[in-house]
């Protein structure tokens, strides 16, 4: 298995909400089940996490890297933050957010029911969120933060001696219990302003509906540029794909398990940069690829990779609107603890990523930290051949949710 250092916006709700179609192509049609329509206020906060998920990809994009964040994790582990914010604190987190619109309730209620949604989608995929919230012993909490918090985030709350030197080790079992072992290290040491970490951690788990035959797998090159490459093993399929191909872009969208969840890969033409491609990217142009998507049979050559990435926020996010969370002197958390003096020291993204001939399995981690300031063949069909940078989204159909973003430029860094 080759090794890459992906850089990736684990988009949002953290949603990359892409307002698209349903699609389900292949040999034969994966299961087909009935869902109940998402209410006007789940509809409004997943477009509201699009335009925060494609920030946020924009932001942390570079011309030379890899990325893989979850989107979907960093809004959760906000959203719970958010509920202890006011004033001019709140309000710049729900810009941020995107969701000026809405009331707390409605926040609070659709992230609630988009929870047991997407956990429930396909019996086929795991995908499980949980979210934890750890607080200083002798700290005192507001008993509404806290019960809001486990009514609609399900949080487990815990007091815990941050001056033990076994604290760390106990918030880093949560996270390794929560993502299979994949992400079992978040916190080194803890600061002894450090009052409280609010955690989300996402899994997910999923075979392709169609599986890749390792027979099939080849080592070739992969063009990291015109003057750059590298050994990669290249996966290869022959079938019947959603595909697309325009000007800009091949895409190609592969089904997980009953097809509820899927990865479209988005793969620039040779002419085209990919970081002109990130650019560019909306939920309008998203939304038209998915449209646009139609039965053809061709051969797909994907790479297996693998990485591990993890990243501070704190830049992106100040940039994103929110930079009064962070301040000492600015920032109200006063709905966590009525005295104040409280403010968002880190917020740091930890994500891991596998992907081979059998599926996918990925993990998420976000930690908000508050500190207290005092306290086939051509003639076949179509060769869509992934050896040159390239995108992908993990997504979920019916709520149109964007679970995870990728982009890969090199599958060996």
């Amino acid at each position: 298995m080759v090794s890459i250092n992906i850089k990736f916006i684990s988009l949002l709700l953290t949603v990359l909400l892409v307002s698209g179609c349903t699609r389900k192509f292949g040999t034969d049609s994966p299961a087909q089940r009935t869902y109940r329509d998402l209410t006007a206020a789940e509809i409004s906060v997943v477009h509201s996490g699009e335009d925060f998920g494609l920030q946020l990809l924009k932001e942390l994009n570079s011309p030379d890297g890899n990325l893989f964040i979850s989107p979907l994790s960093v809004s959760m582990a906000l959203g719970m933050t958010l509920n202890g914010a006011d004033g001019e604190t709140k309000s710049a987190m729900q810009k941020t957010l995107g969701f000026e619109s809405l009331s707390e309730e409605e926040i609070n209620s659709s992230y609630q029911s988009l929870i047991s949604l997407l956990q429930s989608m396909d019996e086929k995929v795991v995908f499980q969120i949980a979210n934890s919230i750890w607080s200083r012993l002798g700290f005192s909490v507001e008993p509404a933060f806290i019960d809001i918090n486990q009514k609609y985030f399900g949080a487990a709350v815990r007091g815990l001696d941050f001056s033990s030197a076994a604290a760390p080790g106990t918030i880093n079992a949560w996270a390794s219990e929560n993502t299979a072992g994949k992400i079992d290290k978040i916190i080194d040491s803890i600061d002894p302003e450090t009052m409280m970490f609010l955690i989300n951690a996402i899994y997910f788990n999923g075979d392709w509906t169609y599986e890749f035959d390792k027979e099939k797998t080849r080592e070739a090159l992969f063009f990291v540029s015109e003057s750059d490459q590298v050994s990669c093993d290249l996966m290869n399929q022959q079938n019947e794909f959603a595909y697309l191909s325009r000007s800009d872009v091949q895409a190609i969208d592969l089904p997980y398990g009953n097809g509820q969840f899927s990865m479209l890969v988005l793969l620039p033409q040779p002419e085209v940069s990919i970081d002109d491609v990130v650019q560019n990217l909306s939920p309008q142009s998203i939304n038209e690829i998915l449209s646009d998507l139609a039965k053809a049979k061709g051969s797909l050559y994907l790479p297996k990779f693998k990485m591990r990435y993890d990243k501070s926020l704190n830049d992106v996010l100040a940039s994103l609107g929110m930079a009064v969370a962070f301040s000492p002197l600015a920032a109200d958390f006063t709905r966590i603890n009525k005295d104040g003096g409280l403010y968002i020291s880190n917020v740091t993204h930890y994500s891991y990523i596998d992907v081979d001939e059998q599926g996918t399995e990925a993990s998420a981690v976000t930690v908000v930290e508050v500190v207290g300031t005092s306290i086939g063949s051509p003639s076949t069909g179509f060769v869509m051949r992934v050896d040159r940078p390239f995108l992908f989204l993990i997504r979920e159909s019916h709520s149109n949710t964007v679970l995870f973003i990728g982009k890969i430029v090199n599958p060996n860094q």
